[in-house]
C-alpha cells in the first residue's frame, strides 16, 4: 500500500515500539475502560515503516499505549502475550491481508476491535473486512482526523481536545454506565423465544459492536424500525442521536435538500442555514427505512457520502465530515431490484454487509401470546390502565387462527382498539372484533359464542385439503400478471384515476405510474368519465361552430 505521507525524520522512525509515559505537557493517557488504570493499548500493524511511524505519532498525541507489527505472523506472536484495546491493521501485508488477522482472531475468540485500512477505491475489501468483524474501515489516503476520530469511537472514547480526554476513567466507566443503563430497551420490546427471534437478537448484539452498514429486511409490520433502535441502543453510538428516515415519504425534488442540508440563499425560500439527516445523526445512527425507494439519482449521491463520510450541503463549495452510522432497511428484494435495474449493484453491496432479516408474525406464531402481554402491558401504561387486561382464552384461540398479514403492526391496532371497547379485567373474542373463517364477525352479543359461525374452526384433515396449484414455469412473468390485474381492477374501480388508485392500494402516484409503465397498464383513451367528457366537449366545439356560421350568413343578408 502507498500513499502521500508525511516525511517522517530518522529520529522519529527510530521510536520503539513499546511507548514510554508521556513527558509532561503531552496528552494524558487514555484509561483501560476494562481495567479502570493503565492506558488503552492498541496495535498498528503496517508492512510500510513510515506508515506505521506516521500512525504510531498520530496516537501517541491521543495518549494511547502503542505497539506496533509488520506482518501477520509477527502480529499474531504479539496478540499472543498479551491482550490489546484495539487492532489496527493494512489490508495488504507481506505474509497475508488483514483480513487473515480477523479471521483468526474472531476464531480465537479475541475481544479486541479492529479497524482495517483498506486500498483506495476498493469497497469489497471494506466489506469483506467488515464482515469478518472489524468495527470500522479506513481508505488510503488516509485523513488523520478521521483517523483519530473512528479510533476514539472504537474505544467508546469522545473525540475532543486531548485535555477534555485525559480527565481519567470516571468519564469512561460513566459513559459505559450510562450505556449499560439505556442498552436492551428495545430488545426488550422484540418479545418471543422462538428460534429465529433468538437469531434476530443474537445478530443485533454481534453487529451492534462494528460500524458495519446493516441491511434489514421483512414484511410491513414486522418491526425493522424497532430492530434499528436496538442495534443503536446496544452499541457505543447509543448516547448519540438515532434519526429515522423513510426515503419513500420524501418528494423527490427535496431528497437532496432533506438529506445533505442547504445554506442561506441556495434556493428560493432558503432564508437560513438548515442540517440535513446526516448532519443530524453526527454522532449515532441513520435509520433508512424503505431505502428501495430512492431514485437512481439519489442512490449514486448516498453511495458517494456512504464512502467518503462527508456531505455538501446545497450552497455550500465544500464538505463537511460525518461521523454516522448507516441502518437500513426494506420489505423488498434489492437483490431482484437490482437484477431488474432499479436499484444500484455498488450501493446495494454496501448496504448489505450485515443483513437481519426479520420474521413475519405467521413464521413465529408460537411467540403471540408473549407479544400480546407486552404490548398490552405498554398500552395499558401508556393509557394509565391498570391493571393490565390480560387475553380471556377464546380471543387468544382466535388470534392464532389470524393469518396477520400486517404482522406485529396488525397485531398492535387490534390491541389497541380491543382495549378500548373491553369493560372487564379480561379481553374477550368479541373485543377483538375479527372476522371468521366464514366470514362473519366474531360475537358481541351474550350467548352468540355458542352460534356454530363462531365456534373454533378444526383445521381441516389432510386427506381433504386441496390440492395445490401447480408451479408457475416463469415466476416474474406469474407475478407480473397478478400484478397487473390488480392496478387494472383498481383503476376500474376509482374510474381510471391513479391517485385514487394508487392509495386504495398503498401507493404513492409516482409508484403507481412506475409500475403502469412497467406492466404496460394503460387507461383507456375514449370510454368512461374521460371518454364521455372528450366527446362532449367536441359536441359542444362543433355547435359553437354552427352558431359562428349561421350567425355570419345572417350579418351577411341583413
Amino acid at each position: 500500500m502507498s500513499i502521500e505521507a508525511p516525511r517522517v525524520t530518522a529520529s522519529d522512525a527510530a521510536l520503539p515500539n513499546r511507548t514510554p509515559s508521556p513527558a509532561a505537557g503531552a496528552a494524558a493517557p487514555a484509561t483501560s475502560a476494562a481495567s479502570g488504570s493503565g492506558p488503552l493499548r492498541l496495535l498498528v500493524v503496517d508492512d510500510e515503516p513510515d506508515l506505521r511511524t506516521l500512525y504510531e505519532l498520530t496516537l501517541l498525541r491521543e495518549g494511547y499505549d502503542v505497539e506496533c507489527a509488520g506482518s501477520v505472523e509477527e502480529a499474531w506472536a504479539m496478540l499472543g502475550e498479551r491482550p490489546y484495546n484495539l487492532v489496527i491493521t493494512d489490508m495488504r501485508l507481506p505474509d497475508g491481508s488483514g483480513l487473515d488477522l480477523l479471521l483468526r482472531m474472531e476464531a480465537a475468540g479475541r475481544g479486541e476491535k479492529a479497524m482495517v485500512i483498506t486500498a483506495y477505491a476498493s469497497p469489497e475489501n471494506a466489506v469483506e473486512a467488515l464482515k469478518a468483524g472489524a468495527y470500522d474501515d479506513l481508505t488510503t489516503p488516509v485523513d488523520l482526523r478521521q483517523f483519530r476520530a473512528v479510533g476514539a469511537a472504537a474505544l467508546g472514547r469522545t473525540p475532543g481536545p486531548p485535555r477534555a480526554r485525559g480527565a481519567g476513567a470516571g468519564g469512561d466507566g460513566r459513559a459505559a454506565a450510562s450505556h449499560r443503563a439505556v442498552a436492551g430497551s428495545a430488545l426488550a420490546r422484540l418479545a418471543g423465544e422462538s428460534l429465529a427471534m433468538q437469531q434476530v437478537r443474537t445478530l443485533i448484539e454481534k453487529v451492534a459492536r462494528s460500524m458495519a452498514p446493516v441491511l434489514v429486511a421483512g414484511e410491513s409490520g414486522t418491526g425493522k424500525e424497532l430492530v434499528a433502535r436496538a442495534i443503536h441502543e446496544t452499541s457505543p453510538r447509543s448516547s448519540g442521536p438515532f434519526v429515522a428516515v423513510n426515503c419513500g415519504a420524501i418528494p423527490e425534488a427535496l431528497l437532496e435538500a432533506e438529506f445533505f442540508g442547504f445554506r442561506k440563499g441556495a434556493f428560493t425560500g432558503a432564508h437560513e442555514d438548515r442540517e440535513g439527516f446526516f448532519q443530524m445523526a453526527q454522532g449515532g445512527t441513520l435509520f433508512l427505512d424503505e431505502i428501495g425507494d430512492l431514485p437512481l439519482a439519489m442512490q449514486s449521491k448516498m453511495l458517494r457520502v456512504i464512502q467518503e463520510r462527508a456531505v455538501r450541503q446545497l450552497g455550500a463549495a465544500a464538505e463537511v465530515a460525518v461521523n454516522v452510522r448507516i441502518v437500513s432497511a426494506t420489505h423488498k428484494d434489492l437483490g431482484a431490484e437490482v437484477q431488474a435495474g432499479r436499484f444500484r449493484q455498488d450501493l446495494y453491496y454496501r448496504l448489505n454487509v450485515i443483513r437481519i432479516a426479520v420474521p413475519p408474525l405467521r413464521e413465529r406464531i408460537a411467540d403471540l401470546p408473549a407479544i400480546c402481554a407486552a404490548v398490552l402491558a405498554r398500552i395499558a401504561r401508556d393509557a394509565g390502565v391498570s391493571p393490565v387486561p390480560h387475553l380471556a382464552p377464546d380471543a387468544l384461540q382466535h388470534l392464532l387462527r389470524h393469518p396477520f398479514p400486517g404482522n406485529v403492526r396488525e397485531l398492535e391496532n387490534l390491541l389497541h382498539r380491543a382495549l378500548a371497547l373491553s369493560t372487564g379485567p379480561s379481553i374477550t373474542r368479541a373485543d377483538l372484533g375479527l372476522v371468521d373463517a366464514d366470514g362473519d364477525l366474531a360475537a358481541e352479543e351474550p350467548g352468540a359464542a355458542d352460534r356454530p359461525s363462531a365456534r373454533a374452526v378444526e383445521p381441516p384433515s389432510p386427506a381433504a385439503a386441496p390440492s395445490p396449484a401447480p408451479l408457475p414455469a416463469d415466476l416474474a412473468a406469474y407475478l407480473d400478471g397478478v400484478e397487473r390485474d390488480i392496478l387494472e381492477r383498481a383503476l376500474a374501480a376509482h374510474r381510471y384515476n391513479r391517485t385514487a388508485a394508487g392509495a386504495s392500494l398503498g401507493l404513492s402516484l409516482r409508484q403507481m405510474r412506475y409500475r403502469m409503465a412497467r406492466l404496460g397498464v394503460m387507461a383507456p383513451e375514449a370510454g368512461g368519465e374521460r371518454g364521455e367528457r372528450g366527446e362532449r366537449d367536441r359536441a359542444e366545439r362543433g355547435e359553437r361552430g354552427e352558431r359562428g356560421d349561421r350567425g355570419d350568413r345572417g350579418e351577411g343578408g341583413e
